[in-house]
């Protein structure tokens, strides 16, 4: 919902009356140059004025957009599997048959599937997709990582329309995605993206990038990070458990120092427990790491760790362990040594 103002002089507005009619031709040029640069304040997007729109309900998509529901919006979803949809149709939320009909539907569309394929599908396909059912001034935000460049062409299509696009896609994992405390990457027109900040707040931090794409950027910035990372802390783990150290001792320990990290917060435990669930797919990391080594081509940029890190999870992927967590990058690093810390996780179970 808009408001809009027409600012005329303080002193026109107070002696309009009394001007002489000389005076009228200045008026009526100072209210139409007033006219053309007319001031338009949105009103804070809130339940009472706003319909939100989710498509994808997995793993992250589930959780983030159930925050939308508790906060009392009216949120309409899509999803290709129905039983994933349904703890959030039980919570109140409305189920949707395509993408289309979710955007019919709502002023707000968010969008986290798999792959870019996936994205163009859900958002652009001419039938079944968002923006062709979206109203004019509608916003579509992309949550998934993606190609930078789909962004662009996502945000082209929308401005044709009369729409807006925001690429925003997201790091935390599960654990942030249930709690609220996702990082958001943002790119695109900031005064769109500081309107939709009430309902980034509820599901995390949002941080402002950049242009059209920039989000998309800044998060594929953020994989190659973390896949050094968790590279390290496998490395570690499998360097500390040949060495004959406790593993679990080893990791409280450097928990405080230097080589603490999210990764480790969030997988050191897991992995210890062999707990191999997805809070995110190895087959959607590789097809970040993917990305990213293709945006690095076209920069002519030379990531030696980025590529070794794609290849190790490449290598889950070819033993069939693509729909295992990332944290399954241990598994790949005790094939390579012909080691196994199996064991660990039987003696932590007969501990407890």
């Amino acid at each position: 919902m808009r408001l809009s103002l027409l600012l005329l002089p303080r002193s026109l507005l107070c002696n309009s009356r009394n001007l002489p009619l000389s005076s009228l031709p200045l008026l009526h040029r100072t209210m139409a140059a007033a006219a053309a640069t007319t001031t338009t304040i949105f009103e804070p997007m809130s339940p009472s004025n706003t319909r939100v729109g989710w498509i994808g309900t997995g793993v992250m998509g589930r959780s983030m957009c159930s925050h939308l529901v508790k906060a009392g919006y009216e949120v309409t979803v899509f999803n290709r599997t129905l039983s994933k949809a349904q703890p959030l149709i039980d919570m109140g939320a409305r189920l949707a048959q395509s993408p289309l009909a979710v955007a019919s539907q709502s002023d707000v569309v968010f969008s986290i599937v798999g792959f870019p394929s996936d994205v163009r599908s859900v958002l652009l396909d001419s039938t079944s997709g968002a923006l062709p059912g979206l109203r004019p001034g509608g916003v579509l935000v992309d949550m998934t990582t993606s190609e930078p460049s789909l962004a662009a062409e996502i945000s082209a299509a929308a401005t044709i329309k009369g729409c807006h696009s925001v690429d925003a896609p997201v790091s935390g994992g599960d654990r942030g995605a249930k709690n609220g405390s996702l990082a958001i990457f943002a790119g695109g027109d900031k005064t769109v993206i500081d309107r939709l900040s009430p309902l980034f707040a509820l599901m995390g931090r949002v941080n402002y990038m950049g242009a059209t794409g920039k989000g998309q950027f800044a998060k594929l910035a953020n994989q190659i990070t973390i896949a050094s990372t968790m590279v390290g802390l496998v490395e570690g783990i499998i360097y500390a458990h040949k060495s004959g150290l406790n593993v679990e001792s080893y990791l409280n320990a450097i928990s405080t120092g230097a080589a603490g990290s999210k990764s480790l917060d969030l997988y050191g435990s897991r992995i210890l427990k062999r707990d191999f669930e997805a809070g995110f797919y190895v087959n959607h990391f590789v097809k970040d790491l993917g990305i990213c080594l293709k945006e690095c081509q076209n920069m002519g940029l030379a990531l030696p760790g980025l590529a070794l890190a794609q290849q190790l999870y490449l290598s889950l992927k070819a033993h069939g362990e693509g729909n295992l967590g990332t944290q399954a990058l241990i598994l790949t690093l005790e094939r390579l040594n012909n080691v196994s810390l199996e064991n660990l996780a039987s003696s932590n179970s007969a501990a407890n």
